[in-house]
């Protein structure tokens, strides 16, 4: 009985937690970590201050793992698309896979197109930390570079990553302009068939 209490409370202390990173995305999202309160977070999740405290010590701690948490989904979800591309794979094809997270969170809207958009705000100030998900990062670019390094035999690898940074940016971008706004709730279909040539010729380049 005592060990069921335990897992009990634990699971209860884990939606807590989790609760309280998502309303902390989401907020977040809109107004970047300067124009958030403790408070404004704690009633979109339903807990008390104390909750804070004692999950992450303050409201920066709350902020930094929101933040890491988006980017971790992020990433995870285009290294994701990409390690399942042949080296053969089409440009066309190596562009759809590195956008796919975004389209399906411009199509889905919500705590998805929240969790981009606070990777597209903390990727122009990046965070402390931001270091633990290096190796993240690097394995996004690796992947998308073995893909264009056959595509484009000519262009040497520092200029495919330039190539792939620059794809990144845009799609950072679209998560905050306008133009993102217009395209929540479009059918991920038509987002993808809009938004994958203009992927593809970042990485293509010119001529």
């Amino acid at each position: 009985m005592r060990a069921e209490k335990s897992d009990l409370r634990r699971e209860a202390g884990q939606r807590t937690r989790d609760g309280l990173l998502t309303a902390a995305v989401e907020l977040l999202a809109v107004r970047g970590q300067e124009g958030v309160t403790l408070r404004e977070i704690t009633e979109s999740a339903g807990v008390n201050v104390a909750a804070v405290s004692y999950h992450f010590g303050s409201l920066k701690g709350l902020c930094d793992s929101a933040i890491e948490y988006a980017l971790e989904r992020y990433l995870d979800a285009q290294v994701q698309e990409l390690v399942s591309l042949e080296s053969s794979s089409t440009l066309q094809e190596l562009a759809a896979a590195f956008a796919r997270p975004m389209v399906r969170a411009l199509a889905a809207g919500g705590s998805e197109l929240a969790t981009i958009r606070t990777v597209a705000r903390v990727g122009i100030d990046p965070p402390q930390g931001w270091e633990r998900l290096a190796g993240k990062f690097e394995q996004a670019r690796r992947e998308a570079v073995r893909v264009l390094a056959v595509c484009l035999p000519g262009v040497d690898e520092q200029e495919l990553v330039f190539r792939t940074r620059c794809a990144a940016g845009l799609l950072n971008w679209l998560a905050l302009a306008p133009i993102g706004a217009e395209l929540a709730a479009t059918p991920a279909d038509d987002v993808e068939r809009q938004l994958v040539p203009v992927v593809a010729g970042a990485f293509h380049g010119y001529p």
